[in-house]
């Protein structure tokens, strides 16, 4: 935090130093930017495009973000800048092959395995399964909101950011998305234990 006499406290953004160096040709720099944030952008990607193509849009997104660092705002986040990228190299993949469901597989597991039974593991592999069949019918738009705000947990002005979407836009989006998700989920609702 920076303060000023009779000025409001403001967070000083970690990245800016490195931007700063990046932009000066310091690819070590951009190396530690593109490892701060890049498992952030790769579990974007793969929530979006699937695990399939995750990989080559998140480095096809960092490969960008490299080339046009210069037309980052000053003082602008690097993070969500990347994150807009992803985004934006993510659909251009979606559209190129169209719609397909993103193999459950590539979801962390939320839950410590080891201390965990088989049947709970199973479960709980088998639960993870039918929610993403259930995220992939999901419109694109309304599934990146989604996963930026309630898996990533982004904020809506970083959201608007990234998508390029006024603010109310997501905010209607997320609010859409949200009840198409619980739509599909109550359709079966002895998988996911939901009132009716």
């Amino acid at each position: 935090m920076t303060t000023t006499p009779g000025k409001v406290l403001t967070a000083v953004d970690p990245d800016t130093t490195l931007v700063k160096a990046a932009r000066h040709g310091s690819l070590e720099a951009f190396e530690v930017l593109a490892q701060r944030h890049g498992d952030t952008s790769l579990r974007v990607a793969t929530r979006i495009v699937g695990p399939d193509d995750a990989q080559d849009v998140c480095q096809e997104a960092l490969l960008r973000a490299f080339h046009r660092l210069p037309r980052l705002k000053e003082g602008g986040s690097f993070r969500a800048w990347l994150l807009q990228i992803t985004h934006n190299s993510a659909l251009d993949a979606l559209e190129r092959r169209r719609s397909e469901a993103v193999d459950p597989a590539t979801f962390e597991e939320e839950h410590d395995e080891g201390r965990r039974g088989p049947a709970a593991r199973l479960e709980s592999a088998e639960r993870r399964e039918r929610l993403e069949m259930k995220l992939g019918g999901l419109p694109s738009a309304h599934r990146a909101v989604l996963v930026l705000r309630d898996v990533e947990g982004l904020s809506y002005e970083e959201i608007a950011q990234i998508t390029q979407t006024p603010l109310g836009s997501v905010k209607g989006r997320l609010y859409r998305a949200r009840q198409e998700l619980i739509d599909l989920l109550r359709r079966n609702t002895y998988d996911w234990e939901l009132p009716g």
